[in-house]
C-alpha cells in the first residue's frame, strides 16, 4: 500500500466520517463538555478530551500493527496484505452508504467491540461526572475504545500495515481527521449537530466516502491485472 495515499484515506476517512461520529460520539462529547468544571477552561479540556480518545485510535494502532507484524511473517506477506486492503476498504465502501443513509449493513459490524466496551463502561462511569484534569483525560481515553465502524475500517489499514509503528501513524492520520467535528461538537454542539446531520450533508458525505473506496478498489484492481 502507498503509505502517502494511505495516510490521506484515513485522514479523508476520520474527516468525512463526521457525520457518523456526530451521531454516535456527539451525545458523548456535548454531554461530557457539560459536565466540565466550571473553574476550569472548557476550551482546554475539551481538547484534553480529544487527546485521551486520539491516544487510545494510536494504540489500537500500535496493538493491531504488531499483530499484523508477527501474523504476516508468518505467511504469505502480499497475499495477506492484499485480502486486508480489499477488506478495509469494502467495510469503507459499507461506511460510505451507512453514512449516506443507503445501507444499513456496516452497522452489524459495530457489535465486534462491545465485549470490550462493556468491561470499560463501569470504568467510565466512576470517572463521571469530570471534576478534574487527569479524570478529563481517563475519560478521553476510555471513549477511544468505543465501538465504532469507522475505527475498525481505519484498523484494518494498521493490521495490514504489517507494522507496529506503521499501524500508530495509520490511526493517528485518522483521529486527526476525526479532531476538527468532534472538537468543533464539543465547543458548538448543538449548532453543528443540526448542520451534519441534514440529509444532504449526510448523503454527500458518504457518497464521498464510498466514492473513494471504489476507486481504491478499482486502482488496487487495475495494478493485479498489470
Amino acid at each position: 500500500m502507498n503509505q502517502e495515499i494511505t495516510f490521506l484515506t484515513l485522514f479523508l476517512l476520520g474527516f468525512f466520517g463526521g457525520t457518523h461520529c456526530v451521531g454516535m460520539c456527539g451525545g458523548l462529547s456535548s454531554a461530557f463538555a457539560l459536565q466540565l468544571p466550571p473553574h476550569l477552561n472548557r476550551i482546554g479540556l475539551i481538547v484534553l478530551l480529544n487527546l485521551g480518545r486520539i491516544s487510545s485510535y494510536v494504540v489500537i494502532g500500535l496493538l493491531v500493527g504488531l499483530v499484523g507484524q508477527v501474523g504476516i511473517s508468518l505467511d504469505d506477506t502480499r497475499a495477506v496484505q492484499n485480502g486486508l486492503y480489499i477488506a478495509a476498504n469494502v467495510l469503507l465502501l459499507l461506511l460510505g452508504l451507512y453514512l449516506a443513509g443507503i445501507s444499513t449493513a456496516a452497522t452489524k459490524i459495530e457489535g465486534i467491540g462491545k465485549p470490550i466496551w462493556k468491561r470499560l463502561n463501569p470504568l467510565l462511569n466512576k470517572l463521571l461526572p469530570i471534576k478534574s484534569v487527569p479524570a478529563c483525560f481517563g475519560v478521553g481515553v476510555l471513549w477511544g475504545w468505543l465501538p465504532c465502524g469507522l475505527v475498525y475500517s481505519a484498523s484494518l489499514y494498521a493490521l495490514g500495515s504489517g507494522n507496529a509503528l506503521h499501524g500508530g501513524l495509520y490511526m493517528l492520520a485518522f483521529a486527526l481527521g476525526t479532531l476538527p467535528n468532534l472538537l468543533a461538537m464539543g465547543i458548538f454542539a448543538a449548532q453543528l449537530k443540526t448542520f451534519l446531520q441534514k440529509r444532504m450533508v449526510r448523503l454527500c458525505a458518504g457518497l464521498l466516502v464510498a466514492g473513494w473506496a471504489i476507486w481504491r478498489l478499482a486502482v488496487f484492481a487495475m495494478g493485479q491485472i498489470g
